[in-house]
């Protein structure tokens, strides 16, 4: 009919799109890689959990509680140490651990707390606090009461501590009255000093008149 548009109907298309291809060994590879990272995860969690686990015994142990003879159960046979003064980089024998303990219980009184603890690989940061109650005239002249918040680094291996690094606010301790005490001392030897030289040499210029 003029004026009419014809329109062609057309058979829906039969063409199938081509399967898709699976790759069971690339999806096998996967699989593996993925559960090997999850176990290696899970082991370094665990491994970094049992480390701060180390760390807390050897405070609870020797500084909170007084059982020091338990040292050996936290420390290898001989650890490398980084301390203040001239203990740097030195190796000790773990027994060493268990005399500084035993120092500062025959002084007084200890307690404590752990602030928080940081692990990574074989090394556990560990803030802390002592409470220093003392009971001994020693104790009240090297130290005196007070609290001192304390940063230790472990390096674990094997189960055991093999290294530690120290940091400790000395400036809030008795070792700060020691240090006082010295030089208020050396200042009265040579104030006395001096008196003892001006009174000759007063009588000196008295016998001279």
């Amino acid at each position: 009919m003029p004026g009419t548009r014809h329109y062609q109907e057309t058979a829906p298309s039969t063409k199938r799109s081509p399967p898709i291809k699976s790759h069971p060994a690339r999806f096998t590879f996967g699989a593996i890689l993925g559960v090997v990272l999850l176990c290696s995860a899970q082991i370094a969690t665990a491994g970094t959990a049992e480390n701060k686990q180390i760390a807390r015994g050897l405070y609870e142990d020797l500084w909170f509680s007084g059982n020091t003879e338990r040292y050996a159960d936290y420390v290898a046979e001989e650890y490398v140490v980084h301390d203040t003064g001239d203990r740097k980089n030195v190796t000790e024998p773990a027994i060493r651990q268990k005399r500084i303990a035993d120092f500062f219980w025959s002084l007084g009184e200890l307690s404590g707390e752990i602030d928080y603890q940081i692990a990574e690989g074989d090394l556990v940061a560990t803030r802390w606090t002592l409470h220093f109650q003392p009971d001994t005239l020693r104790g009240w002249a090297m130290l005196g009461e007070h609290s001192l918040p304390i940063i230790n680094v472990f390096r674990i291996s094997d189960g055991k501590i093999v290294e530690i690094w120290n940091h400790r606010h000395d400036i809030d301790t008795g070792k700060m009255r020691i240090h006082w005490l010295k030089g208020f001392g050396v200042g009265m030897v040579i104030a006395l000093a001096l008196g003892i030289y001006a009174w000759r040499l007063h009588r000196q210029l008295k016998r001279e008149h």
